[in-house]
């Protein structure tokens, strides 16, 4: 853009093109007009020379606009497909990021749902374990004393005998002739008779072995470890193995399977004791199988008592059977005679009838003087039926 004061002027305005020219041109007569020297002939001919360039120019000038008019043309026309493509792609990716971000939402949102219902069940987790926390403290009281040890055990072992064994197979702290008290007595019929089991936590010398260090330490724990399963299985074998009031053995109840796995792996020889002193060591899953074991004894003592019990019954069933037949024989008797004489009841009253319509029969009309003067009336014989 060219502008000289207000006016202005672009550079594809062929007017400028023009003015150049004629310029040029202006300048060229004048390089003429100075070189008066030459010849008329070689002006002229330069005059037309630029005449010429000055048409072409013009040509130049027009063609020039026409290429840039069909430019603009084609320019716009691109454009404007460009724009309406611009506009359908900017649609389809709108309408593309709209259901994007609409599933997106949906997927937030059963995420948010899930991990809510993954965070309640967390606080549920965190509240059990709490209370978890809570009762392993409490346990960890029970088992510190000795004597809340000594009745967990007890419960323990109550709670098992209760789901194993009928009600009335068992009973607790049951006194023997001795005066101990067992803390279960198993009632089974002779032989072998009542089984005493007694529940036993030798829990500090464990302990002691779990916390050991060193060699001499661990040996001290097992030191301290077999004299408490020996005096416990002693006690047991003198106070509640009674000859004919008792079974020939009795159980020691371990209430702890860590404790009864370290007996049997580590102290075979106190289990050997035990069985010397004819006292087996139980924990609860063994205890729980030998109750089996001892309910299919006391299922098959019950069936056999009360197979005597159906023999005894069966007898006096034959007996009132046998009382049955005589009885239903004297009545068919009765019966018989019944009908016996039912039928000769029958033949007289049979019998009776017939003489009654003889009776009936009688005619008094005829031969009534000579009847009457004789004092008997006239009989009409009828025929006999």
């Amino acid at each position: 853009m060219i502008s000289i004061g207000s006016f202005s002027i672009g550079w594809d305005d062929p007017r400028l093109w023009i003015a150049i020219a004629a310029v040029l041109g202006f300048l060229l007569l004048l390089r003429a007009v100075s070189r008066a020297g030459r010849a008329a002939e070689p002006l002229v001919q330069h005059l037309a020379e630029v005449d010429a360039a000055i048409r072409a120019l013009g040509e130049g000038q027009q063609q020039l606009h026409g290429g840039l008019t069909h430019v603009a043309e084609t320019q716009a026309h691109a454009q404007a497909r460009v724009s309406a493509n611009l506009e359908t792609r900017l649609a389809e990716v709108t309408r593309a990021m709209t259901d994007s971000l609409g599933a997106s939402a949906v997927r937030t949102a059963r995420g948010l749902g899930e991990l809510q219902e993954r965070l309640n069940a967390i606080d549920k987790a965190q509240t059990n374990i709490e209370k978890l926390s809570s009762n392993v403290l409490g346990l960890q009281d029970i088992l510190a004393n000795k004597q809340t040890r000594g009745a967990f055990g007890e419960i323990q072992l109550r709670e098992i005998v209760t789901r194993a064994l009928p009600p009335d197979s068992a009973s607790f702290q049951a006194q023997l002739s001795n005066g101990t008290r067992a803390d279960c007595l198993i009632h089974l019929p002779f032989p072998p008779g009542p089984i005493a089991v007694d529940a036993k936590f030798p829990l500090e010398p464990y302990e002691q072995i779990r916390a050991a260090r060193t060699p001499a330490e661990k040996q001290e724990a097992q030191r301290r470890m077999r004299a408490a399963l020996r005096t416990h299985m002693k006690a047991i074998a003198e106070k509640y193995i009674i000859e004919g009031e008792t079974a020939e053995g009795a159980l020691m109840f371990l209430p702890s399977e860590a404790v009864y796995a370290e007996m049997h792996a580590n102290f075979g020889e106190q289990v050997r004791e035990g069985f010397g002193l004819r006292v087996w060591t139980v924990s609860p899953t063994t205890c729980m199988a030998t109750l089996h074991t001892l309910r299919a004894v006391l299922k098959d003592a019950r069936m056999r008592e009360e197979a005597h019990k159906i023999r005894r019954e069966l007898g006096l069933l034959h007996k009132d059977v046998e009382r049955l037949e005589t009885r239903v024989g004297n009545l068919d008797r009765h019966f018989s005679q019944a009908q016996k004489d039912i039928e000769e009841i029958r033949i007289s009253a049979s019998r009776a009838g017939t003489r009654a319509r003889r009776l009936e029969a009688i005619d008094f009309t005829p031969g009534e003087a000579e009847t009457e003067a004789r004092g008997a009336p006239r009989l009409v014989r009828l025929p006999e039926s």
